[in-house]
């Protein structure tokens, strides 16, 4: 398995040349991970919100978070950036404030990024200006009413295509907002955090209710940067949060955690690899995000954990310096070699872990049972169709995977063998099908690997590395 280069160089987007993933005897090392990309795209815009100069050191470089930054440097903010390593890179922003925004020339390209589209819809909802956000063929798909209606309840006018339901999104905005107590109709951080960006130009209290708890990376960076947001619990196991208009964003120097979502895909390659010890440095354990490590542990994987200072600990709030602004618990992460059994998963959970699905079905195939994961309906409305993607691939690599609505049923374990896989020009399936291809018999092909750069830049060279 050793006599042959494993896996073929990270391609063009454009070109589409395929990634080949051979067997690995064994997985060892320390993968390089990339900046949380979560955190990353919210250090970005509220950097922009900010008076004054930011620093945002170890973002991630992925494709989506440039988008992000370039969006900002439209709206009359200075960003420059400067690489760290293949994956990571420091930016540092100096902005006139949100006050000092301007109106942007001509559209702005959001490109395959849905965070982008919709934290940036936000934030524009309150600047007295006229934007349009559009993107590629694979954002054009993505439904955006869900930020329209709670943003154009606030006084903002928006329009989309396709009786306002697809991008491009037109967003002509109003200051003041009006402030708005609204329940989201699906779990989602993005809109969540659209209207919360919002609500800082709004004329009163604006409250966010959710029914399923999501990441709460844009409440905790804002509380870092000034801005008090509150947590309430609500009936049915819920939480609303809610802030005061008129809150100014502070700049800061931060250092962005290593992305947990990145990390999932070596946590479940240590696990279903039967000779494997990896370990993985400064990942980020927000417990909003940190589903796909309680999960795995419950199917049996060997994880252990080295947590780093509690950013929540008495005093923490008055921290200085590269930790100031993210308000991030971190950990070491071990995992190693192990016998995984089934598991059931619920809708709460699998809203917990949406990102992390794709590779957890991998980790399903090669454990003991039937694995049932039940309500994954919002994984059709990502890069991809991620439920046809996953179901498609991991059969084609010998899976048992079937799909009945929006619940997902896996049975294991069983042997994968090498074969074509498709990655849809979704970095997530094509990351999933590659650590998949480490355990399987003979050689599997990766169509269009280099996707992977969306949020991993370097992804398919780490894989050579930890083979060992």
């Amino acid at each position: 398995m050793s006599g042959s280069p494993a896996v073929a160089q990270e391609s063009d987007r454009a070109t589409g040349g395929p990634a080949i993933v051979r067997p690995a005897d064994r997985l060892r090392g320390e993968p390089g991970l990339p900046g949380d990309k979560s955190i990353s795209h919210r250090a970005l815009l509220m950097a922009a919100l900010a008076d004054g100069e930011s620093l945002i050191e170890a973002a991630g470089d992925g494709e989506d978070v440039r988008t992000t930054a370039a969006i900002v440097g439209r709206l009359g903010v200075s960003v420059e950036r400067t690489a760290e390593d293949g994956r990571r890179v420091s930016y540092r922003v100096v902005s006139p404030g949100v006050d000092g925004l301007t109106e942007a020339d001509g559209i702005l390209d959001c490109r395959n990024s849905g965070t982008t589209l919709r934290l940036t819809a936000g934030i524009l909802a309150g600047l007295p200006a006229m934007h349009v956000l559009d993107g590629d063929a694979s954002l054009r798909r993505r439904p955006v009413a869900r930020i329209i209606e709670p943003l154009r309840s606030m006084g903002a006018v928006l329009h989309a295509r396709r009786n306002d339901s697809l991008p491009p999104l037109t967003v002509v905005g109003h200051t003041p907002l009006r402030a708005i107590d609204v329940t989201t109709v699906v779990p989602s951080a993005q809109v969540k955090s659209a209207i919360l960006l919002a609500g800082l130009r709004a004329d009163g209290r604006t409250k966010v209710r959710e029914a399923i708890a999501t990441r709460d990376h844009t409440e905790r960076m804002l509380r870092a940067r000034g801005v008090p947001v509150t947590r309430e619990a609500t009936a049915g196991g819920g939480v609303s949060w809610s802030l005061e208009g008129g809150g100014r964003v502070q700049a800061v120097v931060e250092r962005v955690p290593a992305d947990v979502s990145a990390a999932a895909f070596w946590l479940v390659a240590g696990a279903i690899h039967p000779d494997a010890e990896l370990t993985l440095r400064g990942v980020g354990m927000n417990p909003t995000r940190r589903s796909i490590v309680d999960l795995l542990r419950r199917m049996g994987a060997r994880i252990d954990e080295e947590p780093g200072p509690d950013p929540d600990a008495e005093g923490a709030s008055a921290m200085v310096g590269p930790e100031a602004g993210v308000g991030e618990p971190v950990a070491d992460l071990i995992v190693r070699s192990s016998v995984l059994t089934a598991i059931d998963l619920t809708p709460d959970e699998v809203a917990a872990a949406i990102d992390e699905i794709p590779v957890l079905c991998l980790a399903a195939t090669q454990a003991r049972g039937r694995t049932i994961i039940r309500g994954a309906g919002e994984l059709r409305h990502k890069e991809s169709d991620r439920i046809a993607g996953v179901v498609a691939g991991l059969t084609a690599l010998g899976g048992r995977v079937t799909v009945d609505g929006d619940a997902l049923t896996i049975d294991g374990p069983t042997v994968l063998r090498g074969a074509p896989t498709a990655s849809l020009d979704d970095h997530r399936l094509a990351m999933t099908f590659a650590v998949a291809g480490l355990i399987a018999s003979g050689p599997s092909t990766i169509d269009r690997p280099a996707c992977a750069t969306i949020s991993y830049p370097g992804f398919f060279s780490e894989l050579e590395r930890v083979r060992a």
